[in-house]
């Protein structure tokens, strides 16, 4: 598994599709600070709570300068219905290879009903202007995960 990020390092860049099968890339928000969460699967309920947390709270994110890109190993058609179910309003990447996940050790053993698994780890990142990574968050919980990172961002 890969290291754990930390708040300095450089973000890993990545080009991943969008629920509309469009290529977004990190590169494309250099100059703005980028919210990058990593969630296990569209649809379940505690990223569905996570989903619509960050979407109730992207007019006040965006006013800080604050951009919000959801990453899952869903195909787009599966986020695409996501983002129509829920009335979505950022980008969600789907990742079915996990060579983000891995770049950014969100995939890999993690403890599920008592029982160790592989899978996705709840992560997020804020990642400055430059390209830094400001905070590296693993194993967040979904419901008050959004309320928890504008405090930790000042934003309350």
């Amino acid at each position: 598994m890969t290291t754990r990020l930390e708040a300095g390092q450089k973000a890993p860049s990545f080009t991943l599709p969008d629920q509309n099968g469009n290529p977004v890339s990190l590169s494309d928000y250099s100059g703005k600070k980028v919210i990058l969460y990593f969630y296990p699967a569209a649809s379940t309920p505690g990223c569905t709570k996570q989903a619509c947390d960050f979407r109730d709270s992207l007019e006040s994110l965006a006013a800080s300068g604050y951009v919000v890109l959801g990453v899952s190993k869903d195909a787009p058609a599966k986020l695409k219905k996501f983002e129509t179910n829920e009335s979505l309003t950022f980008p969600l990447l789907s990742d079915p290879e996990l060579t983000v996940h891995n770049a950014y050790a969100t995939y890999g053993e993690k403890s599920m009903y008592g029982k160790t698994v592989m899978g996705v780890i709840r992560s997020t990142f804020v990642i400055d202007e430059t390209g830094k990574i400001e905070l590296a968050l693993y194993n967040v919980k979904a419901t008050g995960h959004v309320a928890s990172l504008k405090g930790k961002l000042g934003l309350e």
